[in-house]
């Protein structure tokens, strides 16, 4: 019984020394970050350019794609992704050009490397409104048809062209090197390294 009693005594003592290290250092302003990790909340946009140009004409799926931030994201004070981070993905999807359809794309984003060279795996996609599908758009009409309009009470009309059900060839997509886009995460990264500069 003496034995646990002293056992608890030196716990509590340990203890509160601890909690004094721990004032002491707060008293300095020196501040800790948890090992835990910050998360990036899904939806979250991050502004990019791309690196290098790829195209429908001469990349097929699975084709890798990098793009560089241009801006450095925040969370509240902390910079969770500075600018010059890079972010690696694939081409996930290509159409090919039909007629009356252009050629499209979706572009899967897998990982980003920070400027130190730590990587740290995400899943998002180069963002558009069209369910991230970039290009896509319906092609010209092939003929336009004559016809004529009449406007109530004059008597007389005019001729105007109209599309016919007709349509283009659809044309390749091309991503510029240099064009700006937009990455959303589609699931929350865990940031767990930043830089401190």
């Amino acid at each position: 019984m003496k034995k646990f009693i002293l056992i608890s005594v030196f716990i509590i003592l340990a203890m509160g020394l601890c909690t004094n290290a721990i004032a002491v250092d707060d008293e300095k302003n020196i501040v800790l970050r948890g090992y835990d990790g910050v998360e990036l909340p899904t939806g979250t946009f991050i502004q990019v350019i791309n690196l290098r140009e790829f195209s429908t004409k001469y990349c097929d799926e699975t084709t890798k794609v990098s793009f560089a931030a241009t801006n450095d994201t925040f969370m509240q004070d902390m910079k969770l992704i500075p600018k010059g981070t890079i972010f690696h993905g694939f081409i996930e999807k290509m159409n090919e050009p039909v007629v009356g359809t252009n050629a499209s794309m979706v572009v899967k984003i897998t990982k980003m490397v920070l400027p130190d060279g730590f990587e740290i795996p995400m899943k998002g996609y180069i963002y558009t409104n069209n369910k991230n599908l970039i290009g896509g758009g319906i092609t010209q009409p092939l003929v336009w048809h004559k016809q004529p309009h009449f406007q109530q009470g004059l008597g007389m009309g005019t001729i105007r062209y109209v599309p016919g059900t007709e349509r283009k060839m659809g044309e390749h997509l091309t991503v510029a090197a240099g064009a700006d886009l937009m990455i959303v995460l589609t699931a929350p990264a865990w940031i767990t390294h930043t830089l401190t500069n």
